[in-house]
């Protein structure tokens, strides 16, 4: 029996039609997930690496970190990446805060239309911590000596934009103070100029300052997270301290491309809900200096937007840009 090229055109389309109708069809995840993340070595990698573990034990497929050196590099292998789950994006406020920097060249990626939020993962506050031969006591104290001292108080920060950084400036804007900013190339190296006197104050991470706050040599004054912190239980927040309506936190979370669709955000979300509220994971992360968050996606899209609008306007006003 012959077959004509054009029955065999049809059989051949068909069978083109089955195999993606099949291979849509399979459950997600079916492969490994790369998720892309901060250079290898700091807090965030950290933290991106207990995350990708818990969730391959979620979601039976492999997590594989995949560490890039810069926000904008990571931003833009992820925007362009098929919005079909299997890339996602790891980052904290710098990804979105970026377009309020003053950069040389365009990213090549709308930090947030580009993506759609998945899950806020994790959560930590900065320690206000002065030395002790300051004789500041507290919020209320510093805000005191700050205002006697207009310009005369020096606070030690890591990078241009950074935690350290923002979380001083707004500190400053709400408290009405003038304490000079002293960059340094790290959040070691400002410790350093604390512990040796050439700054007064810093805003560091809670792992960073506690053995030296139970020396007795540094003074840890609050915490600037809204709520008290079990990185740094017993300690009062800002807020809570002098300046009302304070709230300055280092938040990480995953992203996807956009168009994902609604299913894999959904399904994303609920395993990484999930292996954040396991207590074994809770303990991993508070020994790494963060704590558990977890919501929705339209939570942590929310939290994108209401730091957006309060961070853009204070970098705008302190003039902070890109390093």
């Amino acid at each position: 029996m012959r077959v004509s090229s054009s029955t065999v055109w049809v059989v051949a389309a068909a069978m083109t039609i089955l195999a993606t109708v099949t291979a849509s069809a399979q459950p997600y995840p079916s492969k490994p997930i790369r998720v892309v993340s901060p250079a290898g070595g700091g807090g965030g990698d950290v933290v991106a690496r207990l995350l990708a573990n818990g969730l391959a034990e979620r979601v039976a497929q492999q997590v594989v970190i995949d560490n890039r050196p810069s926000g904008i590099i990571m931003g833009q292998i992820v925007a362009k990446a098929a919005p079909d789950g299997y890339t996602l994006l790891f980052a904290g406020s710098t990804h979105w805060l970026s377009p309020f920097m003053v950069t040389r060249t365009n990213s090549g990626f709308d930090p947030v239309k580009d993506f759609s939020p998945i899950a806020l993962a994790t959560s930590s506050p900065n320690i206000v911590v002065v030395t002790s031969s300051l004789g500041v006591k507290s919020i209320k104290d510093l805000i005191a000596l700050a205002k006697a001292k207009p310009g005369e108080l020096n606070y030690g920060r890591a990078g241009a934009g950074g935690s350290s950084h923002i979380s001083a400036e707004l500190f400053k804007a709400m408290a009405a103070v003038n304490i000079v900013s002293v960059p340094y190339k790290g959040s070691g190296p400002a410790l350093i100029g604390l512990l040796s006197g050439q700054v007064q104050v810093i805003f560091a991470t809670a792992p960073t300052v506690a053995p030296h706050v139970k020396s007795g040599k540094l003074n840890a004054l609050a915490v600037t997270t809204a709520q008290p912190s079990a990185l740094f239980p017993g300690l009062a927040t800002v807020a809570a301290s002098g300046v009302p309506g304070y709230e300055s936190a280092t938040i990480y979370g995953f992203l996807a491309p956009v168009r994902t669709s609604a299913a894999v955000i959904r399904k994303l979300n609920q395993e990484i809900g999930a292996m954040l509220a396991g207590p074994e994971m809770k303990e991993k992360l508070l020994n790494a200096g963060v704590e558990p968050a977890g919501g929705t996606p339209p939570e942590f899209a929310g939290k994108i937007r209401a730091e957006m609008t309060l961070l853009g306007k204070l970098i705008k006003d302190a003039a902070i840009s890109a390093e």
